[in-house]
């Protein structure tokens, strides 16, 4: 094999996670090169970054060194064979800690990968190791007492994002090729979007939630999901492909075949830009990145209008019920006792719950009902126009520790800055998000595409369409 010279090495670990296989299987890098890459440029920014909580670099040169064995024995390789990728440590990796950013979880270490890591290990792809977490996921920015803080590649003041910030600082800034999140209320898109990266928020059962903690089953399936995060819209179908597919695990998997949208689909499609009073205003150079990306498609032929979506204001409502009150409830049963040993953020996440009334059985009851009517709305709705495009969040990454659960501070609360992504989580809609601006100081905006449920593959056939025109990712100063 032709190994590249050391000074190119920093641009391939920016290289897309295709073409970093297609260059291992024409054999113009070894696989060894490839993950070393990856692990130096690791080790080198993880003082700044923190994105890290493993990484397990010894495994995964073992890993890479199967894999040009495989090379060299003629073998057939997979779809991703030899690309380093990176898992979200709320997710089971084998013989990885799986603490999902909690002193109560972190002697857990799973005898088994989740199905979703499994694929992506039998496609090729390379497990580096695992990425930093709010404690159980219950916060926008990636902070935990057992780790610390994840910071953004753009800017070390802000934050990466949560609940998967980690998993996007590491692929913003070129140290994983690509990686799985997860997401409740945003927990993929927002740290998508701050980070200046692509990430896909699937409908949930499409890839398994198997080997996810906090679990996702029962009356809570539909709020969240798992999926691929990278720097293409490519990528993200590249990962989406290798991990979708039913599990036994999952109560909401369903055998839903993976297919090619066309040319002959995209044509004359209708395209909502999304308007709705029970959604904040979002700062101006969020609201143009949506009409840039609404642009863009208008001249690629699409018809694009504004589009009003009945609803959200409930929607809202019923996400806040189900993953503030409901959830924290669950979450206060389950550490009783060990409050002192919660991470701040989820302890003030758990006593903003504490303070609405205690939920009744017939409550819980009538919000599933509700939960599932509204559902069944917007896909009413969204009929006709089966692509709406919106912000992620009200404004680009805030500064570290500016993230809230609590009204009346100085800053506004979670509430109020992330509603744009919380309501899908309500109806189990799938979403894709991509860079297309910035804001005056530089920091990435990204704009979300929102689809009808099981319709990932048009979401991302449009993504595609706003990044060809609008340029996508872009290196972060780091």
């Amino acid at each position: 094999m032709r190994n590249l010279p050391i000074q190119h090495m920093d641009s391939l670990t920016y290289l897309p996670a295709a073409q970093m296989a297609d260059i291992v299987r024409q054999k113009e890098i070894s696989p060894v090169e490839l993950v070393r890459a990856h692990i130096e440029r690791a080790q080198a920014l993880q003082p700044r970054l923190n994105a890290f909580v493993t990484l397990d670099a010894d495994r995964a040169l073992d890993a890479a060194r199967a894999a040009e064995a495989v090379l060299a024995r003629g073998e057939p390789a997979g779809a991703l064979h030899g690309v380093p990728v990176t898992i979200k440590s709320a997710i089971d990796v084998k013989g990885l800690v799986c603490a999902a950013g909690s002193a109560l979880r972190r002697t857990h270490v799973p005898q088994e990968d989740a199905p979703l890591v499994a694929r992506l290990r039998a496609a090729g792809a390379i497990v580096l190791g695992n990425t930093n977490v709010p404690e159980c996921l219950m916060a926008y920015e990636s902070n935990n007492a057992l780790y610390g803080a994840t910071s953004n590649p753009w800017d070390l003041s802000r934050t990466a994002g949560g609940s998967s910030g980690g998993e996007a600082a590491a692929i913003a800034a070129g140290c994983s090729a690509a990686g799985v999140g997860s997401d409740g209320g945003g927990s993929i898109r927002v740290p998508a979007h701050f980070c200046g990266i692509c990430g896909l928020k699937p409908t949930p059962g499409r890839i398994p939630i198997t080997g996810h903690f906090p679990p996702g089953g029962g009356a809570f399936g539909w709020i969240g999901a798992v999926g691929p995060m990278a720097r293409t819209v490519g990528d993200l179908r590249f990962l989406f492909e290798a991990m979708a597919g039913p599990d036994p695990g999952d109560a909401l998997s369903a055998p839903v075949s993976v297919l090619h949208t066309g040319e002959e689909e995209l044509r004359g499609l209708r395209i909502g830009l999304l308007e709705s009073k029970a959604l904040p205003p979002a700062t101006p150079e969020t609201q143009a990145a949506v009409q840039r990306a609404g642009q863009a498609l208008s001249e690629q032929g699409f018809a694009v209008e504004p589009a009003q979506l009945d609803g959200i204001g409930p929607a809202l409502e019923l996400w806040r019920f189900f993953f503030v009150r409901a959830i924290g409830y669950l979450l206060r049963e389950a550490f009783a006792g060990e409050e002192s040993k919660l991470s701040p953020m989820l302890r003030e996440y758990l006593a903003v719950g504490a303070e609405e009334p205690p939920i009744t059985i017939d409550e819980f009851m009538g919000a599933c009902v509700e939960r599932d009517a509204r559902r069944g709305a917007f896909l009413r709705q969204m009929e006709k126009t089966p692509i709406l495009l919106s912000s992620v969040s009200v404004s680009p990454a805030f500064r570290h520790g500016e993230g809230t659960w609590r009204k009346g501070k100085s800053i506004p609360p979670y509430q109020e800055i992330m509603p744009h992504s919380q309501w899908l989580n309500v109806a189990g809609l799938p979403a894709a998000v991509l860079p297309v601006g910035a804001s005056p100081e530089g920091l990435p905006i990204g704009v979300q595409i929102i689809g009808r449920a099981y319709e990932e593959e048009l979401v991302l056939a449009v993504a595609e369409c706003i990044e060809r025109a609008c340029g996508g990712y872009h290196h972060p100063p780091i």
